[in-house]
C-alpha cells in the first residue's frame, strides 16, 4: 500500500521514478495499491474559481461548492494523470486503473467526528463545522482483490461516499491507512517531503516501535504535520499492517530502496 504526495507527485523525474517503481513491484509478484492526495492542486483550482482556501485546524473547510472541486480535482485530473503515467511503463498485461472511492462503494464513509479526531491528536477541538470532511467506516476489499488478481494496479482518490451517495474529502493518509488496514496489507508505504521521522537532534530515526512513538509524540519531538501521520500509521499496525514506513519521497526510486534494501531510506514504523 503506497500513499502517494508530495515532491514525488510534482517533480518530472520523480513521477517517473514513481511510475516505474510501481511497474516493477507488480512485475516480481508484489501488488501495489496507491492512495493518493492532492492538496496543493486543489487549492490552485479552487482559486481560479475565485474560491478562497480555508482551513480548520489543518483539515480543509469543505463546503459543497468546494467539494465539487476536491472531486473534480482528485478523482479527475490527478487521478487519471497517474494512472496514464503508470501506464505508460506498465508493458502489457498489467495495466493501472483509476478509482474514486465513490466508484462500487469502494470507500464507505460518514462525516468526521472532529471531537475525537483532534482530542486523541492533542489538539484543541475548533469549534467551526468543517463540512464533507470525512472518515472512512467501511472499505469493499472485494473490489482491490478483485482487480489485484487480474494484473491491475488500483489507484484510488480519497473521496468517500456517504449513506445517501453524498461525496466526502477523505485525508489521503487516513485513507491509506484504513484501506491497508482491510486488505492486510504487508508494508504500508507514505511517501513524504521528510527524511522520514526525526529524533530530538534533527536526526533520521530508522525504526521506531509503537511505545517509542507514543514517547516522542508526548515529548513533542514528533510534532505538527508528522503526528497524525504517525497515528494513521499506527491504526493501520493495529488493523494488522505488519510495517509501515514513512520515507523521503524526493530521493529516486525511494519506494525500491526501502522495499528491497536492509538499511531502508526512511522510517519503519512496528507495533514492537
Amino acid at each position: 500500500m503506497i500513499k502517494y504526495g508530495g515532491s514525488a507527485m510534482h517533480d518530472e523525474e520523480l513521477r517517473e521514478s514513481f511510475a516505474r517503481d510501481v511497474v516493477l513491484l507488480k512485475y516480481v509478484g508484489i501488488n501495489p495499491v496507491i492512495v493518493h492526495g492532492g492538496g496543493p492542486q486543489i487549492s490552485k483550482t479552487l482559486e481560479k474559481f475565485g474560491i478562497k482556501p480555508k482551513f480548520v485546524g489543518g483539515m480543509r473547510k469543505t463546503d459543497e461548492e468546494t467539494m465539487h472541486v476536491v472531486e473534480m480535482v482528485l478523482s479527475g485530473d490527478i487521478n487519471k494523470d497517474i494512472v496514464a503515467l503508470i501506464n505508460r511503463y506498465s508493458g502489457e498485461k498489467i495495466y493501472a486503473v483509476g478509482l474514486s472511492g465513490r466508484d462500487g462503494r469502494l470507500l464507505k464513509a460518514k462525516k468526521l467526528d472532529k471531537e475525537r479526531y483532534f482530542s486523541e491528536l492533542g489538539l484543541p477541538v475548533p469549534e467551526e463545522d468543517i463540512g464533507f470532511v470525512g472518515e472512512i467506516v467501511d472499505v469493499n476489499e472485494e473490489l482491490i482483490f478483485t482487480l489485484l488478481s487480474h494484473n491491475f494496479i488500483p489507484v484510488i482518490a480519497p473521496v468517500g461516499v456517504g449513506e445517501e451517495g453524498e461525496a466526502y474529502n477523505v485525508n489521503a493518509d487516513l485513507a491509506a491507512s484504513e484501506i491497508a488496514g482491510e486488505i492486510k496489507a504487508e508494508k504500508l508505504i507514505y511517501l513524504t517531503d521528510t527524511k522520514g521521522v526525526l529524533d530530538e537532534k534533527g536526526e533520521l530515526i530508522s525504526s521506531l516501535s509503537k511505545d517509542k512513538a507514543e514517547e516522542l509524540i508526548k515529548k513533542g519531538v514528533i510534532r505538527e504535520g508528522m503526528i497524525p501521520k504517525v497515528r494513521s500509521a499506527l491504526r493501520a499496525l493495529e488493523k494488522g499492517v505488519k510495517k509501515v514506513h514513512i520515507i523521503d519521497g524526493r530521493v529516486k526510486h525511494s519506494i525500491l530502496l526501502e522495499v528491497f534494501t536492509k538499511e531502508g531510506v526512511g522510517t519503519e514504523i512496528t507495533l514492537e
